[in-house]
């Protein structure tokens, strides 16, 4: 990466990680934050914070621009129902519009990353400088795995590779060998909290990786706010994807799965795809 890395930001932890990381590295960071979306603390983490309401595209590639960046990285989240709702498209967004003939979630990220770098900006994946965050394989916390949960947790993998590959979700829940729910728009919290509506306390939750998964966007991420979800309706275990998960503030979410007795394991890839 060159001196100035640009920042387009979403929800979540990770975009104050990855700034972290790039000033921590000497790189100086310049963001844009979305409405309703971005933590507005994200503004102590970077030199400078523009902000922009959902869709505008070319509102974004104007303020890197301006700023000389080349390159910029994707972090962090968005509500689905949030943009469908309150989305501003400008002629960025129809220019990604006009690109895909798919809406699902890759090709648009795809396209995304077509339409910023025809304006002289190089979408680069976060993990270059936050691999260390990537969830190592083994057990990380909790009791060792049930046979009973070692079979959920299986099925789980087997359906959400199913749920990835049509570029729906990465998230299932799992009770007795049930299917409970499957990730979609609603995303991973409302996922948990509705399978667990069904199946009660003891659910397993497995969240994995598309097969072929880009790194530059959407993989799949877990931290302290998914374990208080798990912990508010009694999940008893938590499988990633070993390698292709981020763990955000990994150590805390060691510390509170162990304290809450919810088992968190990341597994490799299964499947032809995985290897």
């Amino acid at each position: 990466m060159a001196g100035r890395i640009g920042l387009i930001a979403g929800n979540g932890a990770l975009p104050r990680l990855f700034a972290r990381a790039a000033r921590g590295r000497g790189l100086s960071v310049v963001a844009v934050g979305h409405l309703g979306e971005t933590d507005p603390e994200l503004a102590s983490e970077v030199d400078r914070l523009d902000w922009v309401k959902v869709g505008q595209v070319a509102r974004i590639e104007r303020l890197l621009r301006d700023q000389g960046i080349t390159e910029a990285v994707l972090a962090g989240g968005f509500s689905r129902m949030r943009a469908v709702q309150q989305m501003r498209p400008d002629l960025g967004l129809f220019r990604i519009a006009a690109r895909v003939r798919s809406f699902r979630d890759d090709a648009l990220l795809r396209a995304a990353a077509d339409e910023f770098e025809s304006a002289g900006i190089r979408i680069v994946a976060p993990t270059e400088l936050l691999r260390e965050i990537l969830a190592p394989e083994g057990h990380l916390a909790g009791p060792p795995l049930e046979p009973a949960q070692e079979r959920d947790v299986a099925l789980g993998e087997e359906v959400a590779t199913l749920l990835g590959r049509a570029d729906v979700g990465q998230t299932v829940v799992v009770k007795n060998g049930h299917v409970l729910a499957l990730e979609a728009v609603e995303g991973t919290d409302a996922c948990i909290r509705r399978g667990a509506g069904l199946g009660g306390p003891g659910v397993v939750v497995v969240k994995r990786s598309k097969p072929g998964q880009d790194e530059r966007f959407d993989l799949p991420a877990v931290g302290p706010a998914t374990l208080e979800v798990l912990r508010s309706v009694g999940a008893r275990v938590l499988a990633v994807e070993a390698g292709k998960t981020l763990l955000l503030e990994g150590d805390r979410l060691v510390a509170l799965a162990n304290e809450a007795g919810i088992t968190l394991v990341a597994r490799s890839g299964t499947g032809p795809e995985r290897r």
